[in-house]
């Protein structure tokens, strides 16, 4: 199952790069930021666009017998072994389709609702999918903000593949600087005791990061291509440099962005006037 809206379709063979390399750069503050929000056994979990499993598999092992993770993706195939009596697995699109009310006390979701053109909607029905008093965490990049700057220190690298993958994405209906905005669409939504966060990192040739650029160009290569922005010799040089340790790559700023739904219920309210201000504006 795959949708050609979405830029890294888990069924290319670069998936099983990318997997390996996102969760060796983000699942240690991941974890950290959820044992910040004290899931406890028992708990009811949402895992939205869960990939390769490894932070429903840590959930399903932190709510314990007692609980349940549900971990949903429009292509299941790298989640579907580890299916078991706490941890869920479903094929389901969440620009798409529904999600059940008030069923979770936490709905967590990386690195989805950058690439979706539907992304508020999205939003909107994680943030009604959680009991009251439930916690949603939201973590997305800002690709944008942090360039790299060769003129600040020659060992730092602009690739041209990174410039053309962000057309690409554009072109798919991705915003890759969503990241800034959760906390403000985590406040119009409602919710509650909200903070937000960024973090960065210089990554080196060689590196985890290097690793996820690398699947990412090689998967779009073709599309990068195209865009006219690079040449193939600018791309395989691009490559031959994430190799390099002595080259240097501003990493994106990830956002976590975690907040509560009241427990009076009144979010959900909150986002439909919002919406209804905003319908209104647009039409005058």
């Amino acid at each position: 199952m795959s949708d050609t809206r979405y830029v890294f379709d888990n069924a290319h063979g670069e998936t099983r790069e990318r997997f390996p390399a996102l969760s060796d750069l983000y699942d240690d503050e991941t974890i950290r930021c959820l044992q910040a929000v004290d899931v406890a056994p028992g708990w009811r979990c949402l895992e939205v666009a869960a990939g390769g499993g490894s932070i429903a598999q840590w959930l399903a092992r932190r709510v314990g017998t007692d609980g349940r993770v549900l971990a949903t993706d429009l292509d299941t195939r790298f989640l579907e072994a580890l299916a078991g009596p706490a941890l869920e697995v479903r094929r389901h699109d969440i620009a798409r389709e529904a999600l059940p009310d008030a069923a979770f006390d936490l709905v967590h979701a990386r690195l989805i609702l950058v690439h979706l053109p539907e992304r508020e909607q999205a939003l909107a029905k994680m943030v009604s999918a959680l009991k009251p008093g439930g916690w949603l965490v939201c973590e997305e990049f800002d690709s944008l903000s942090t360039p790299a700057d060769p003129a600040l220190h020659p060992a730092e690298c602009a690739l041209k593949a990174q410039a053309a993958m962000q057309c690409v994405m554009a072109a798919r209906g991705a915003n890759t600087r969503y990241g800034r905005d959760l906390a403000a669409r985590f406040l119009a939504h409602g919710l509650v005791d909200m903070r937000a966060q960024a973090r960065m990192a210089m990554w080196r040739g060689g590196s985890a990061g290097a690793r996820l650029f690398r699947a990412n160009f090689e998967q779009l290569r073709n599309d990068l291509l195209r865009t006219g922005l690079l040449t193939q010799a600018e791309l395989d040089d691009d490559l031959a440099r994430l190799d390099d340790p002595r080259t240097l790559f501003p990493s994106p700023a990830m956002w976590t962005v975690c907040g509560r739904r009241s427990s009076d219920r009144q979010p959900a309210m909150r986002v439909r006037a919002n919406d209804a201000a905003q319908r209104a504006g647009r039409h005058h």
